[in-house]
């Protein structure tokens, strides 16, 4: 074991997707500042410093949702609320945590033993539908924007939404390719399959998925089709496998479609009170719990994508915090050791291993920074 956290310090491993933010902010006090404890040991959730440093985690794209049906000017000003939130936990643990601007920035940070740390902005949403609005994110630090979340933008199809734009809009383009020059990455989870085949052919650089499995071993919209995972791997993109047991296991597929009917039925019933449909949601998904799910069901997922897309294409994007439960092995962010000790009895070779650790999706972040330096020579800010 000893042995497999160092490989993935060397590596260093990086995480596409972890949601401590967002359970950060339910638990913070009438002052609205974080928790003081914050960061520190806390077994009431799957992630905290000293955790992560156990874990091996040299990387971290840190989510900053908040829910996908706010009014746009609510879910741009959340969004900015939840990036404040990780600039402090920063500030509170300068000895644990870096923010990072580059891939450059990733390495050093874990060479140092500090934790990398990135902007996951969770959904098109939450700029507004103004490009100024994603241009003034990209100032704030390196990251990702996830076209969609649960919901359709009014310029790009979810998974889970309605369709009524089969995939993007001529806007939803522009964003695409605001994103590329600007440097940021193009993160295709929870979007349509038509939205992620089209982001794919329009993005100048490679496209990535921060938290998606394959849908050909658990039927979900949210999961990647094998058609597009083999785009992915003609274009150097990358799928960074998530360990939420919805997504991974079959029986996952009738839990997740059963949690949709319900939902629409709330919304259905109270349509101008989300708070009541996610009180309700709580209480359905209490009394309805996710899938059994195994560490080895993660690795099936990880085997599949290399099958289709190939080894230079396949990451690890948890999900952490934000699923009521993980997979057996896999409780919490000390655990990702045990999961490359899976990968490696299956015949991972060391190199193989870490690329999957984090070595592939910083190739892609290289990928875009070249691409934003071409871009910005040819191409002004879009209006």
């Amino acid at each position: 074991m000893s042995r497999v956290i160092e490989l993935l310090r060397s590596a260093p491993l990086v995480d596409g997707h972890n949601d401590l933010l967002w359970e950060l902010r339910k638990r913070r006090g009438p002052d609205g500042r974080l928790p003081a404890d914050a960061g520190e040991p806390c077994p009431e959730l799957m992630t905290d410093l000293p955790r992560l440093r156990d874990g091996g985690v040299g990387g971290q794209f840190w989510s900053v949702y908040v829910p996908s049906d706010l009014p746009g000017h609510e879910a741009v000003t959340m969004t900015l609320e939840q990036i404040d939130a990780l600039f402090e936990l920063v500030r509170r643990h300068p000895d644990r945590l870096e923010l990072a601007r580059s891939a450059g920035d990733v390495e050093r940070s874990a060479a140092s033993g500090r934790i990398a740390s990135m902007l996951g902005v969770e959904g098109g949403h939450a700029i507004g539908g103004s490009l100024g609005a994603l241009r003034v994110l990209a100032e704030l630090g390196f990251g990702y924007l996830t076209l969609t979340h649960n919901d359709d933008t009014p310029w790009a199809d979810s998974a889970t939404g309605d369709h009524p734009h089969g995939g993007l809009t001529r806007f939803g383009e522009e964003v695409v390719l605001e994103l590329n020059r600007l440097g940021w990455l193009v993160d295709l989870s929870h979007t349509s399959d038509d939205t992620m085949r089209q982001a794919i052919e329009v993005s100048r650089a490679p496209v990535i998925f921060s938290h998606s499995s394959a849908r050909a071993l658990c039927d979900v919209a949210r999961n990647v089709p094998d058609d597009v995972l083999e785009l992915v791997g003609r274009t150097g993109a990358v799928v960074m496998v998530t360990f939420v047991p919805s997504f991974l296991v079959p029986e996952g597929a009738e839990h997740n479609r059963a949690a949709w009917e319900e939902t629409r039925r709330l919304r259905a019933l109270h349509p101008d009170d989300r708070w009541a449909v996610e009180a309700a949601m709580e209480e359905w998904s209490a009394t309805h719990p996710e899938p059994a799910a195994t560490l080895a069901d993660v690795a099936d997922h990880v085997d599949h994508v290399r099958a289709v897309a190939g080894i230079d294409h396949v990451g690890i994007g948890s999900d952490f915090d934000g699923s009521p439960s993980m997979p057996e092995g896999l409780e919490d962010v000390s655990c990702y050791p045990a999961l490359f000790e899976e990968l490696a009895g299956r015949g991972y070779s060391e190199q193989d291993l870490k690329k999957v650790a984090g070595r592939n999706v910083l190739r892609v972040i290289r990928d875009a920074e070249r691409t934003a330096e071409r871009l910005r020579s040819e191409r002004p800010p879009a209006p």
